[in-house]
């Protein structure tokens, strides 16, 4: 039997999407993706937890995410966990673990429409959104 590497993750955008290009002209996109949970201790006490994910789009997904996504967006993301590493300028050898995404829908929009976005076909704008406080963001 094969592996099996994927993600799934439904959350709230942190920050607008960074775009970036590479030298051969391939969109590149980064942003930060939280998700929540929130539970009862034994003690009858509410908690909750947010979790920061980096994700990274590529391509015309990555074009898709810059020009429809924007910070308190919800969105549901389908990818690949994927770790790289890096020597930065400094010459100290840093790492960093990401989803690489594959496919991205936007939710929370007004009149049940599916916006949706992957290498494949375009999204659409949605009109929905959240806010976030980007000082909570650890990255």
């Amino acid at each position: 039997m094969g592996t099996v590497n994927k993600c799934i993750l439904v959350g709230y955008l942190g920050k607008d999407p960074q775009i970036n290009h590479t030298k051969a002209g391939q969109a590149v996109a980064s942003f930060s993706l939280a998700t929540a949970e929130k539970w009862t201790d034994k003690d009858g006490n509410k908690q909750d937890r947010t979790e920061w994910h980096r994700i990274t789009a590529w391509g015309k997904l990555a074009e898709i995410c810059g020009e429809f996504l924007t910070s308190g967006k919800q969105v549901y993301i389908e990818g690949k966990l994927h770790t790289r590493e890096w020597e930065d300028k400094d010459g100290v050898k840093r790492q960093t673990t990401e989803i690489v995404a594959s496919n991205m829908t936007m939710l929370g929009q007004a009149g049940g429409q599916s916006n949706q976005g992957n290498q494949d076909n375009q999204g659409s704008q949605s009109s929905w959104a959240e806010d976030f406080d980007s000082e909570d963001i650890p990255f």
